[in-house]
């Protein structure tokens, strides 16, 4: 790591933000369904979080390149989004709580991301290929709160105090959030080029509509991966062993991608986790009776999330640059994350009774081909 960079302290907000992630994302489907919500409320609740992005990081994001403090609304929305969760243990059951609650929650928490990513990114200068090093830290603390969850819930732990582990997490987050340093980078006043003008440029559409297709894909794995594999009689320590392996597989891909970078394009990168991405929704919805392809399934994360994400990141950075810098990856958050997310969750939410998992599935490997169709003229080129 180059000399002042405050790697530990960086790596350690990645691994909080994503351990409260990992509490989320497997098992508060699992949480709201015990409490008695069918599936469509459960895809409704669900889409909150990310439906929130479409609008909440590019606010935050204005705001942070206004001041120049992105660091400091960092700190902010860190503590918002753990007063706002805290609103649940006024009543954790109620539909209408649940989804005040969680709109506001994901209002502040969903911009915490891509503002610390252009904080790493600062911090990093010139030094990019490092990115990975650290943001792999947040695939460790997902990997270790699936897997610890898993164990301690089928070990007795009731689902009904999910809810105290998040708040205990998020707390955790703004404690760190308060350690991080601010990067030295000062980004110049002046604008070379207009935030339009980088919005035209082919390359750029191209990459943000393939870019959310590839969240509209991931929608159902996000929202039912544990309810559908709960109801094929899994346990909750073999759900959470099947999160954590795809997770480790991430997190071996972004152990060795600074090497990887020198002999493969970000260009290649990026379409080949589309490519990867039709053959892993495939084997989910249609393998689900054999372990085997659900192994394999899960090991092709580290391309599906892994490896697109990696790409996305530099890709945005590469295109956005000086005054931009926060602006460009809270856009891709917004698009990306957001309403691709959002979509995700509310059509897998909608028709997964009525078409069955294995069709909701199969729409998703025909999300992440449509997304290599639009990808292949002119992204990464």
């Amino acid at each position: 790591m180059t000399p002042g960079v405050p790697a530990r302290r960086l790596s350690g907000f990645y691994l909080a933000y994503f351990s409260i992630l990992g509490v989320l994302i497997p098992y508060w489907p699992l949480f709201l369904k015990q409490i008695g919500h069918d599936p469509a409320q459960i895809g409704i609740i669900m889409a909150l979080i990310p439906a929130t992005k479409i609008f909440s990081p590019t606010l935050w994001g204005w705001l942070a390149d206004r001041t120049g403090k992105a660091l400091k609304v960092i700190r902010w929305t860190t503590f918002l989004s753990l007063v706002a969760f805290c609103g649940l243990f006024l009543d954790r059951t109620g539909l209408t709580t649940l989804l005040v609650v969680m709109l506001a929650f994901s209002f502040s928490w969903n911009a915490t991301l891509p503002l610390f990513e252009s904080v790493t990114l600062d911090h990093l200068l010139k030094k990019t290929s490092l990115y990975t090093g650290i943001r792999l830290w947040g695939s460790v603390g997902f990997l270790l709160t699936v897997w610890v969850m898993g164990e301690v819930l089928d070990d007795g732990l009731p689902l009904q105090r999910l809810p105290e582990v998040i708040a205990g997490l998020l707390a955790f987050q703004w404690l760190l959030a308060l350690a991080v340093p601010a990067p030295r980078v000062k980004h110049p006043p002046e604008e070379s080029c207009s935030m339009l003008g980088i919005l035209k440029r082919g390359e750029v559409l191209g990459f943000f509509l393939a870019a959310m297709l590839i969240q509209v894909a991931h929608g159902p794995y996000y929202a039912f991966y544990t309810v559908y594999l709960d109801e094929h009689g899994f346990s909750d320590r073999a759900i959470g062993q099947l999160w954590a392996l795809g997770v480790l597989a991430e997190i071996v891909l972004f152990y060795t991608l600074p090497r990887i970078y020198h002999v493969i394009s970000l260009r290649t990168l990026f379409l080949g986790s589309l490519w990867l991405g039709i053959l892993r929704w495939l084997l989910i919805g249609w393998g689900v009776e054999s372990l085997s392809l659900l192994v394999l399934a899960q090991l092709l994360h580290a391309a599906t999330f892994g490896c697109a994400h990696a790409a996305a990141v530099h890709i945005v950075h590469r295109n956005f640059q000086g005054p931009h810098h926060a602006k460009g990856q809270s856009l891709y958050s917004a698009i990306c994350y957001g309403l691709g997310g959002a979509l995700g969750s509310l059509y897998s939410g909608e028709f997964w009774v009525a078409w069955g998992p294995a069709w909701v599935f199969t729409a998703a490997a025909g999300c992440s081909l449509l997304a290599l169709m639009i990808a292949w003229p002119r992204v990464g080129r």
